[in-house]
């Protein structure tokens, strides 16, 4: 499979990005954590799908915008990506806050994209519980408690085995500073966000798992109410990563969602 690294600059902002596959574009909006690269959920849609996964500014590779200060500005931002890359009506799949910024593009200009795919995205304010304060816990603790079981990840070793490297660290702690910025005030969501989500008639898949200690499972069921056009699937014995923690069922359930009939 044909992958590879580019920098696209978008606005005067170099912007990592990791491409490869075939068929159709899928954009790709990673999460707090930053961008991972080609991980093996990942390969196997890229044998569907072109996937384009960007790196938020701010973040890993990427080049700075200190003019950005809210998800809403980034979700601007990677529609004009979208433009810069010569996507035209991709899917979006956004993870979390990547999931929060693909909802947010879709309420501002629904036509623009194909279908969506929103895995335990923040964005919306819990009607119980509530988002955890990731800015409270060490990155260690904060590991832990994403992942269900650490020991039924098939790529654990590889994403997670190695202590990190001085440089490793530096991007780490770039990656929390910015999620800060753009999620700070109000924490994790937008108050105004369920009065646009109506618009978004887009088919839509909103993916959790059941065992997410990060954000509550129960904002799944909130975002199903608010799309039109939205089915939901949660996955048992996963916590807030099943794209790392059941790679072969997400990776099958995206694709196959995406190949599905009207549209």
């Amino acid at each position: 499979m044909n992958i590879r690294e580019e920098t696209i600059t978008v606005g005067g902002v170099d912007v990592h990005t990791w491409i490869g596959g075939q068929g159709d574009p899928l954009l790709v909006l990673h999460g707090a954590g930053g961008n991972r690269g080609f991980t093996r959920w990942m390969r196997a849609v890229a044998e569907r799908y072109t996937v384009w996964a960007p790196t938020h500014p701010g973040f890993g590779r990427s080049g700075d915008a200190e003019w950005m200060d809210g998800i809403d500005d980034l979700a601007r931002f990677h529609l004009w990506f979208m433009d810069a890359a010569g996507l035209r009506r991709p899917h979006v799949l956004g993870h979390s806050i990547g999931g929060w910024t693909a909802a947010e593009m879709a309420a501002m200009s629904p036509g623009s994209l194909d279908r969506l795919v929103l895995v335990a995205p923040v964005g919306l304010k819990p009607e119980t519980g509530e988002i955890l304060d990731v800015f409270f816990y060490s990155p260690q603790q904060l590991r832990d408690m994403t992942v269900h079981d650490p020991k039924t990840i098939p790529e654990w070793d590889e994403l997670y085995g190695k202590p990190p490297t001085p440089a490793e660290l530096e991007i780490a702690e770039r990656n929390r500073e910015m999620t800060a910025r753009l999620t700070w005030k109000p924490y994790m969501h937008n108050p105004r966000l369920p009065r646009f989500l109506p618009r978004v008639t887009n088919p839509s898949l909103i993916i959790w798992g059941r065992e997410d200690h990060i954000v509550p499972v129960a904002c799944a069921e909130q975002y199903r109410r608010l799309l039109p056009n939205a089915t939901l699937h949660v996955f048992d014995k996963c916590g807030h990563l099943p794209p790392i923690e059941q790679p072969d069922a997400f990776a099958r359930l995206v694709a196959d969602f995406l190949g599905g009939a009207g549209r």
